[in-house]
């Protein structure tokens, strides 16, 4: 019953459980990977913050984004060999790969409404 309450206000514990585990896999990547593993999540979080109300398509992208430094750590993989030359197009390439809402989706459509309504207001004055 506490469990329940508990997920009614802070949201899914299996959610947070699993994210733990994502930051957990992360902080055990050696070194140049890790640095570069959590100055990519930072700004995924910032850019491609999916909010579509499923936590699934975040975890989907934060695993699959561990999957891969795991993999060039273990292969030894230098890190530009992996985003290239341009590492805010490497990021913005790798969240479009992930379906789901972005916080800057709602912003846009919130402007596109606002600007739309004023139109439609000055259209009704004349």
């Amino acid at each position: 019953m506490a469990a329940k309450w508990i997920e009614f206000l802070t949201g899914s514990l299996d959610d947070k459980k699993a994210y733990r585990q994502h930051k957990a896999r992360i902080a055990a990547l050696p070194e140049p990977y890790r640095t570069a593993a959590n100055a990519f999540e930072r700004y995924l979080m910032y850019n491609g913050g999916i909010t579509d109300g499923d936590p699934g398509v975040m975890m989907t992208m934060l695993n699959d984004f561990a999957d891969l430094w795991e993999r060039a750590a273990a292969d030894q993989t230098p890190v530009d060999a992996i985003v290239g030359d341009d590492p805010v197009e490497f990021a913005d390439a790798f969240a479009a790969a992930y379906s789901g809402k972005r916080w800057i989706d709602k912003e846009r459509a919130r402007l596109t409404e606002t600007i739309a309504g004023l139109d439609k207001k000055e259209k009704e004055e004349r």
